[in-house]
């Protein structure tokens, strides 16, 4: 099956980093709506299993930072997960905000009409049962039917395993190479998977990079901009879209 190319995503420039991170407490479904309000179009989120194998968001392989509970998640249950408080960490207006779960986030970005890149953020130790479990969980959701290439979500990780897993799994999904540092074999990484896009920090980009990364066809991503100088700056190398905690700052000062 062919995969849908960079262009059919329709990317926008600026993507909402875990939603609107710097406003509202990150990878909730309040974040998704702020960014809404901001005037993102697109969104990015952290998506794990709990220990009975349920698909949430979460960024940390603890809840500590982000909510009222103690622990690695991997060994929480779903149900004690999203009884957390996820939302008082970032502040009393937003008490009561919970983990959710993937499936309850694709259905509140349909009714917001955000896209959405999901970003795998295995736990140690489960890069593979994870992307299984993320792509299982979109088969179920889709009725065995992928959604038309405009509102296909772009599957990105660090882990790359879990990108292995899911192009085997799921040959017509987008997938993103994310990069930390820039390796030498990058290039390899990214068509060995058939990535439509390769995603960098803002830190370790260098314009010669960017003008490769271009070259070679690929959708070039950047995190996280927060910097209105710095993304003109990266719009200028020739990046398509940049990951941002602060959508309508970005978008105000791109105008």
């Amino acid at each position: 099956m062919m995969r849908v190319s960079m262009a059919a995503l329709n990317v926008p420039r600026v993507i909402g980093h875990r939603g609107a991170a710097e406003a509202a407490p990150e990878n909730t479904l309040e974040s998704f709506a702020e960014a809404k309000r901001q005037g993102a179009l697109w969104v990015e989120y952290d998506a794990k299993l709990t220990a009975d194998d349920a698909v949430i968001l979460l960024h940390d392989d603890t809840v500590d930072r982000t909510s009222d509970g103690t622990g690695p998640a991997a060994q929480k249950t779903l149900a004690e997960l999203t009884a957390l408080d996820a939302g008082s960490w970032k502040g009393a207006a937003w008490a009561g905000a919970r983990i959710p779960t993937l499936a309850a986030t694709l259905e509140k970005l349909d009714a917001l009409s955000l896209g959405s890149n999901i970003e795998i953020k295995p736990c140690p130790g489960r890069d593979r049962e994870t992307a299984r479990g993320i792509i299982s969980e979109l088969h179920r959701i889709w009725g065995g039917k992928a959604p038309a290439a405009g509102k296909m979500p772009l599957i990105s990780s660090f882990a790359y395993e879990s990108l292995l897993e899911v192009q085997e799994m799921a040959p017509e999904l987008p997938l993103g190479l994310l990069l930390e540092d820039h390796p030498a074999d990058w290039r390899q990484q990214a068509e060995r998977i058939q990535a439509v896009s390769v995603h960098c920090w803002d830190r370790k980009l260098t314009e010669a990079w960017a003008r490769d990364i271009k070259a070679a066809g690929f959708g070039l991503l950047v995190y996280t901009v927060n910097d209105v100088d710095l993304a003109r700056r990266l719009f200028g190398w020739g990046v398509d879209a940049v990951f941002t905690d602060a959508p309508a700052r970005l978008l105000a000062g791109l105008g």
